[in-house]
């Protein structure tokens, strides 16, 4: 292993908690419910009227809406319009999540992986998320593609790490973009490849437009400058022109 690749690995442990690992494992997950807007219930949703948002959605949920029992776990989850409160926010989730609801499986995965409202079961988490991650739930394919490339609850797998934040990644998500990108580096899964890799973390780059995310928006610039620096001037130009496409094509196909 080269010197410059040393560093790079040095730099991501140390960021590992900050950029991939604390997302994946906290609570305030990129599936958040969005209420209907036409409905009197959405629009108290959409203004910030959380209580009687709330207020609204619960006779839906108890009626049986997977929708209004995902909307109303999230508020108990985020503590908007109720007491924060874990356990009750499992329970809806639970609820809409055995109705086949994609994002309300994607969340109960996510509180099994933390331990909210429930104990921590590695083996619960996949099975969610899984199941949410076969509907096409990104943030669930990101959590899938954790799963395996950390052997939590099932034995570890590189190249199925790749399959999940590939098909994440296709979706726009930044974090599986830039897992991507470091699979590349390291050749986890996939061949060790320079141009892909800078291709990934150039993408994560320009496609983060979350608020307040300048810190991580720097570091994959930094990790991309690090990789750049073993590069040739060809191979820089190479993967700039595929990031070009790449992002021209909704980053499907992007080998």
């Amino acid at each position: 292993m080269n010197q410059l690749l040393k560093q790079i690995l040095l730099f991501c442990v140390c960021l590992f908690p900050i950029s991939g690992h604390a997302m994946v494992r906290s609570p305030v997950v990129t599936v958040d419910a969005t209420a209907d807007p036409l409905s009197e219930e959405g629009r108290a949703y959409a203004d910030g009227d959380y209580k009687k948002a709330a207020k609204l959605y619960r006779p839906l949920a108890e009626k049986g809406d997977a929708e209004a029992q995902l909307i109303l776990g999230s508020m108990y989850d985020f503590g908007l319009g109720v007491p924060q409160d874990y356990k009750e926010a499992v329970k809806w989730y639970r609820l809409a999540a055995e109705q086949g609801n994609a994002r309300a499986q994607s969340k109960l995965g996510a509180m099994y992986d933390i331990g909210l409202g429930v104990p921590r079961d590695y083996k619960e988490r996949g099975k969610w998320c899984r199941l949410a991650a076969e509907q096409g739930d990104a943030f669930a394919q990101l959590s899938l593609g954790e799963i395996y490339d950390h052997g939590k609850g099932v034995p570890k797998d590189f190249k199925e790490a790749v399959k999940w934040y590939r098909l994440a990644a296709e979706q726009g998500n930044v974090f599986a973009q830039e897992k991507l990108g470091w699979k590349y580096i390291l050749g986890d899964g996939v061949p060790q490849d320079d141009v892909l890799a800078h291709m990934w973390l150039d993408i994560a780059v320009s496609n983060d437009f979350t608020p307040g995310r300048k810190i991580a928006v720097q570091q994959r610039i930094e990790q991309r400058d690090a990789i750049a620096r073993r590069m040739t001037a060809e191979q820089i130009t190479k993967a700039h022109e595929l990031a070009r496409k790449c992002s021209a094509n909704k980053f499907i196909g992007c080998y």
